[in-house]
């Protein structure tokens, strides 16, 4: 099978707009959480989250076209102008029919979705919907709009796991590559979910973190103190590449994916098992394909959401995997963007390129009281940044229903 690289990589996040101020922010572990500005929160559970700062799609993208997209859209051709940009390409010297999008959401046009039925229920009772409604709001049309801008013809789909959703989009995306079916496929997710609808049908399911007076520190993954997680939003894209394909074209080899597990928890409609066995499963697989023993992995970016139930059993299916702990650096970046949901993985697995590039491992902040049953068995990076050898890196993302996505990155080597 052929290898694949990674060429390009664009990122839209609650700590910065592009790749390198994101990568900035978390080195240094600046939190994203703030009061919500997109609503009048007053009446709900939760007044905070991950929202994306100093932030206009218009300085991006022209006025006619925000009409009709909505915004996990536009995140979308954001992140991914900004990879196509950083990649070097140029889509007329290539074979737009072997250049694909598989592209990540896990709620859609969900905004647009609360808008208009709103509109309708508080009307007359006459449908008066935007023509713009349904395509707006169809959770694969960002896939369909960055292939058409692009005229890219291959392979194109939308992937909805959940919060596994945009690792599952890189796996399929590695492996259509690999199978020889595409040369470069655009990968990725989007979330735009700071809305009325997404917050209190969270704090409904006890999901969300309810500090309001101290939003900074909200997101406290593994301490005995989290009380949930902080909604995010935003997008990361990823270009991955043919290898000889990309060496053909003068590219710039950032990386390169060597691995990606499934699997499934079947254990309930929205706990993680609580022994972790779909964890478990998706680490172990991820490790199989990329034929690599645990011991190689350096670094891993836990899901880690900060809910009392998955953290616990994301470290026992962990302890399980990896037999000697002495090596692994884990870290969770949710505690600094909040989770991203269907876009967590996308982002995440850029947090994990630019480790490997960079040799540091970014923190993981707010976590103070680890629960005493693993707080002497991993090395959770807390507070600070670590700077050490990265070679592989291993990144989890676990979804309502059970769903278990992981992948491995590898430091690009002749």
């Amino acid at each position: 099978m052929k290898r694949v690289v990674i060429t390009g990589l664009g990122a839209l996040t609650p700590i910065g707009n592009n790749v390198e101020d994101y990568w900035q922010s978390l080195v240094n572990g600046v939190s994203g959480a703030a009061p919500i500005t997109k609503f009048n929160t007053a009446q709900f559970k939760t007044k905070f989250a991950c929202e994306l700062k100093n932030f206009d799609p218009l300085d991006f993208i022209p006025r006619a076209e925000t009409r009709r997209y909505d915004l996990f859209t536009q995140y979308a051709l954001i992140a991914v102008e900004e990879a196509i940009q950083n990649g070097r390409i140029d889509f007329d010297q290539l074979d737009r029919n072997r250049i694909g999008v598989i592209w990540g959401s896990g709620n859609g046009g969900i905004n647009t979705f609360q808008e208009q039925v709103s509109e309708f229920a508080t009307g007359d009772g006459t449908p008066r919907f935007n023509p713009f409604f349904i395509p707006k709001m169809i959770v694969d049309i960002a896939s369909g709009i960055i292939s058409i801008k692009h005229g890219l013809r291959g392979v194109n789909f939308t992937t909805v796991s959940a919060c596994a959703t945009s690792n599952t989009a890189i796996i399929d995306a590695f492996n259509y590559i690999r199978w020889g079916k595409a040369d470069m496929i655009i990968t990725g997710g989007s979330e735009a979910p700071i809305t009325e609808s997404s917050i209190g049908g969270f704090n409904a399911s006890r999901a969300l973190s309810t500090q309001n007076d101290n939003p900074l520190t909200a997101s406290r993954p593994f301490d005995t103190n989290r009380d949930g997680f902080v909604m995010g939003e935003g997008a990361g894209a990823i270009i991955l590449e043919d290898l000889e394909k990309a060496k053909a074209r003068g590219a710039t080899i950032i990386g390169e994916i060597v691995g990606g597990g499934m699997a499934a928890d079947a254990y309930h409609l929205t706990g993680t098992h609580p022994e972790g066995e779909g964890a478990y499963l998706g680490m172990h697989a991820a490790l199989e394909d990329a034929n690599i023993t645990a011991d190689k992995i350096d670094y891993l970016n836990t899901h880690a959401t900060s809910t009392p139930q998955g953290d616990i059993s994301e470290l026992k299916a962990v302890e399980r995997v990896f037999s000697n702990l002495d090596n692994l650096n884990i870290s969770a970046t949710k505690s600094m963007t909040g989770h991203l949901l269907g876009a967590a993985g996308a982002v995440e697995a850029i947090a994990c390129i630019k480790a490997i590039e960079n040799n540091i491992v970014p923190p993981t902040i707010n976590s103070t009281s680890i629960e005493p049953e693993f707080g002497d068995k991993f090395n959770l990076t807390l507070g600070k940044a670590q700077s050490r050898e990265i070679n592989y890196a291993m990144s989890n993302t676990f979804g309502f229903g059970g769903h278990i996505a992981t992948t491995i990155f590898k430091r690009y080597s002749e």
